[in-house]
């Protein structure tokens, strides 16, 4: 079974001057970076120099429409 590691980085500023950062890993491969901001949310694959954004309203949606239902409780 594939072990996900996921590692943050917190920014000393408040969120909306600089992103907070999270490395995935999947074993020991790195899957990629996603930057959080008050903006968007950005993956950036690995060994990549660009990313993808998407709005936080179209990330819902995306949640929303291919997430399992009640996976997680809040």
């Amino acid at each position: 079974m594939a072990v996900h590691k996921v590692s943050l980085g917190v920014p000393t500023v408040a969120l909306g001057k600089a992103d907070v950062t999270f490395s995935i890993r999947k074993d020991s491969t790195k899957l990629g970076q996603l930057h959080i901001s008050n903006g968007a949310a950005v993956w950036f694959p690995a060994n990549k120099q660009y990313g993808y954004k998407l709005s936080w309203a179209k990330l819902a949606e995306l949640f929303e429409e291919h997430g399992a239902e009640k996976a997680e409780k809040k």
